[in-house]
């Protein structure tokens, strides 16, 4: 291994770990900042193997398939230890688990890899595809669906609980053999073995949870066929019907004048279609709420699997804010003092907030400052593509909108509506209010605390009347009140609608 510098842009005292996934379809790397609640990836690489490739009709992974993976690990283990990876966990799923070469090319990579390849059955992996759910999603309630090229696991769902799942021969590579090759072959043995999934019975009117890297594609082709402007597949919801009608655009195969197909790999647009049939007779079985689609899968659940119960149990989304701030903000301790200065102030001005909205303030809070660095010009705009686009996980796109336009607005300012992005358009009215209020109260606290810490909790609200506030200072801190000050408070109380002053407190 090189001796890394002590990199400021990673946190100390953190050590790297890997997960080798070894898949029907690919086989991918990726390797982690440290095993915690919210990890950052620090690499991820994948190759298109195709391993699953032939085994319905030889019971043999390809030759050359195997090849194409064992040079893949080669350069992986080499990965792994130039990062300097303390733990790599590796995993082989079904291509692996059911070929009559498996054994072979297993011990040919553990050679390579110098340690136990750990060959899930379908059960566990069922059970850490729910993992990865569970980790990603806050009080996650359905079924989750994992298409993988030679699998689809089906796991009901409710909390942080995950019933036993159920694995079937659908994943995009072994349907289409089966089916060699016709879409309507394909859909009639997809119907078929759909029907025998009494699982989906559960699942009536609750998520169906899309997970892997088929569906996912879909998500993004979704994304851009609608001009969504949020370009985030986690977490992003489409209604049933809605997608209904997409999918049977999908099953026609005829893909090159599909909006945002350039993105798409070409050995994945072959797939596309085997996964809308199977994502389409799944909806029809099940009759879900909505789908919601994830990037958290097996490797996250894996991960999240090696951790604590009490470490489960942290909140990711906040983590991950913490951890930014660490990284990027003029005071990370300023940060958490403006969270708590913000609950105070949303009470004093009686602003009720759910508790998923509370979670988004704070972590607005919490990166609030990330994008000082920026050009006095910019920050507003880099903070939000920064904030929007993050890989934050345990928050939906109503609360990246939150985050990011609260932070928009702490720079940008809250007169002119108009500057504000398209990211308007997929926001419900109250979170657009709420950003609003919780920019303005940032603008207040940024002036009188120069983002330094040691103040906030000296800023005290006093209600003196009918929607009338104070916000008085100790003697100490007179010199801190202004002209600028001034005309933050003014626009705060445009805002929230209260008349607002400022007083000197003996």
């Amino acid at each position: 291994m090189i001796e890394t510098e002590d990199a400021q842009g990673r946190l100390k005292g953190r050590n790297p770990v890997g997960v080798i996934d070894i898949g029907s379809n690919s086989v991918r790397l990726v390797l982690y900042e440290g095993l915690v609640r919210s990890p950052a990836i620090l690499f991820n690489e994948k190759v298109s193997c195709g391993l699953g490739r032939g085994i319905a009709a030889t019971n043999r992974m390809d030759d050359g398939a195997v090849e194409e993976a064992l040079e893949a690990l080669v350069r992986f283990r080499a990965l792994a230890d130039q990062v300097g990876v303390g733990e790599l966990y590796i995993v082989a799923t079904a291509a692996a688990r059911e070929a009559e070469n498996g054994p072979e090319f297993v011990e040919k990579a553990e050679r390579i890899l110098r340690q136990p390849i750990h060959i899930l059955t379908g059960l566990e992996e069922a059970h850490f595809s729910a993992q990865g759910i569970i980790s990603a999603f806050r009080a996650p309630d359905g079924i989750a669906g994992d298409l993988g090229g030679g699998s689809l696991e089906l796991v009901d769902i409710n909390g942080d609980l995950a019933g036993t799942g159920i694995t079937m021969p659908l994943g995009v590579i072994r349907l289409g053999e089966r089916a060699e090759a016709s879409f309507p072959t394909a859909e009639k043995i997809t119907r078929k073995d759909i029907k025998s999934a009494d699982i989906l019975d559960t699942g009536k009117g609750r998520v169906f949870y899309a997970v892997g890297g088929t569906w996912r594609n879909i998500a993004k082709l979704h994304i851009s066929s609608t001009s969504y402007p949020l370009h985030v597949t986690h977490s992003y919801e489409v209604e049933p019907e809605e997608l209904l009608k997409f999918l049977d655009k999908i099953k026609q195969g005829n893909l090159d004048k599909f909006e945002g197909i350039s993105d798409v790999s070409n050995s994945r647009r072959a797939l596309l279609p085997y996964g809308a049939i199977v994502l389409t007779e799944v909806i029809k079985r099940m009759e879900p709420s909505k789908i919601v689609f994830s990037s958290s899968g097996l490797r996250e659940g894996y991960l999240y699997a090696q951790l604590d119960e009490e470490t489960q149990r942290a909140d990711a989304l906040y983590e991950a804010a913490g951890e930014l701030a660490i990284l990027r903000a003029r005071s990370p301790r300023h940060a958490r003092e403006l969270a708590e200065w913000t609950a105070y102030s949303f009470e004093k001005f009686g602003i009720d907030e759910s508790v998923d909205e509370k979670r988004y303030r704070d972590a607005a809070c919490l990166l609030a400052d990330i994008g000082w660095r920026a050009h006095a010009d910019y920050r507003a705009m880099q903070s939000l593509a920064i904030l929007a686009y993050g890989s934050f996980v345990q928050v939906d796109h109503q609360g990246r909108a939150y985050i990011a336009l609260s932070n928009y607005f702490r720079y940008e300012g809250l007169k002119n509506e108009s500057l504000a992005p398209e990211i308007r358009s997929i926001t419900t009215d109250r979170i657009w209010e709420r950003s609003r209020l919780l920019g303005g109260f940032m603008r207040v606290a940024y002036l009188f605390t120069a983002a330094m810490p040691g103040v906030m909790s000296n800023l005290e609200w006093e209600q003196t009347g009918d929607k009338e506030m104070m916000l008085t200072l100790p003697e100490s801190l007179r010199a801190l009140a202004g002209e600028r000050p001034a005309g933050r408070i003014n626009q705060l109380s445009k805002v929230t609608g209260w008349k607002i002053s400022v007083s000197i407190r003996p």
